[in-house]
């Protein structure tokens, strides 16, 4: 029998589309604007967006989402 992933403690956090477009446009647009980089603006934003969403579902994080020392 499998188990329920959704029933997984280390689920990863779900990230919209809109989320994903708004960070990767502030991204590129940082960066001057550089034309033929959407795929790895919109990749860079998925990975921040993920790594800043864990770090806040992490035992022992503070309120802001850095961890307490």
């Amino acid at each position: 029998m499998s188990q329920d992933p959704r029933a997984d403690d280390r689920a990863e956090p779900v990230l919209s589309i809109d989320e994903i477009r708004e960070r990767a446009y502030d991204l590129w647009d940082r960066n001057h604007r550089p034309e033929g980089y959407e795929l790895e603006f919109w990749l860079m934003a998925e990975r921040e967006l993920m790594a800043e969403r864990k770090s806040k579902l992490e035992p022992g994080a503070a309120a802001d989402g850095r961890p307490m020392r």
